[in-house]
């Protein structure tokens, strides 16, 4: 386990300071996204972001000296509903009209094919720095240390049937198919040690971009709630959708730049197996839990849209922060 991050701002200071200290049963009041005296001391985007990182990695291995109880703490629960409100609310402002037609599947998969952002992948593969390589690493890591990890939620939350045991078949390859060697999590942190990085999952949130744990958040929200579980999976299918090529496009960038075979072999992995993971959960995931639950279909689309705009933001940010043109 990680320690806690460092706060980004009033909100996940109090958070911080509080999961860093003994158990209580009742925590200081939060402060007010708005303060009615007009200061300016409130929370801002990358504060809200960080905190509601925080109290969803209660959830996953949690923090190095913090007290498990914290994860079900009544006081956690009502910031953590507060802050899931508010990034619901912004995703689902974002989210376009999309026409529809008799053909789910088609729409969705014309919804994933029509996305034209900014590719990190590319850049790496063909002008990206050592340097870049590993920032990138640093950052992919804290969704990469606990990969499938999110959408493992939303198994016991759908009906019997075609989405469930096509979720689950893709579920078993993303954890190594029986073979705790082959867990992609595992892959991933073997390449970072070979890289001479940590493979300790968060151990890099105070490097994370805003962008990045906004991803995370966005994947562990639409996974942890029921009535969200069409967007987990549409987020879901637009991933393992835009996956393989990318994976081929930085498997080469970092063969390129002569960084270890192990990293390299972890992108190498997702290349075939993603290809294939592309039309179990296009058609048999997505389009099994339409077809039994017609009324989840917008959000299937808003979450794999959810996924392809929180990616071309990253993306963004990243090649603003490197200062590619």
């Amino acid at each position: 386990m990680a320690s806690l991050p460092a706060p980004r701002g009033p909100l996940s200071e109090v958070l911080v300071q509080s999961l860093g200290g003994n158990f209580v049963e009742q925590l200081p009041a939060w402060p007010d996204s708005e303060p009615v005296d007009g200061s300016s001391d409130a929370p801002g985007p990358a504060d809200e972001t960080l905190a509601l990182w925080v109290l969803h990695e209660l959830s996953y291995r949690g923090f190095t000296d913090v007290d498990e109880r914290w994860e079900w703490h009544p006081d956690l629960l009502v910031l953590r509903w507060r802050l899931e409100g508010g990034l619901e609310q912004r995703l689902r402002k974002r989210f376009p009209t999309i026409e529809r037609t008799d053909d789910f599947v088609a729409d969705l998969a014309g919804l994933i094919a029509a996305d034209d952002g900014p590719s990190l992948a590319r850049h790496l593969q063909r002008h990206g720095s050592r340097e870049q390589a590993l920032e990138l690493l640093r950052q992919r890591s804290i969704y990469h240390l606990k990969e499938a990890d999110p959408t493992a939620w939303v198994v016991p939350r759908l009906p019997g049937g075609r989405a469930k045991t096509a979720l689950v078949e893709v579920q078993f390859d993303e954890y190594g198919a029986g073979d705790p060697q082959r867990l992609h999590h595992e892959l991933f942190a073997r390449g970072m040690v070979a890289c001479g990085l940590s493979a300790e999952p968060g151990q890099y949130a105070d490097e994370a971009i805003t962008e990045v744990l906004e991803q995370n958040n966005a994947g562990s929200m639409f996974g942890m709630h029921r009535r969200l579980r069409g967007a987990a999976l549409g987020h879901f299918a637009a991933f393992e959708a835009t996956s393989s090529v990318p994976s081929r496009q930085l498997a080469q960038g970092l063969a390129r730049l002569e960084l270890p075979d192990e990293i390299q072999a972890y992108y190498e992995e997702h290349v075939e197996a993603d290809a294939v993971h592309e039309q179990v959960a296009l058609r048999d995931i997505c389009g099994g839990l339409v077809a039994r639950e017609p009324d989840l279909a917008e959000d299937v689309l808003l979450g794999a849209w959810t996924c392809l705009d929180l990616e071309a933001r990253t993306a963004s940010a990243m090649l603003e922060r490197w200062e590619v043109a």
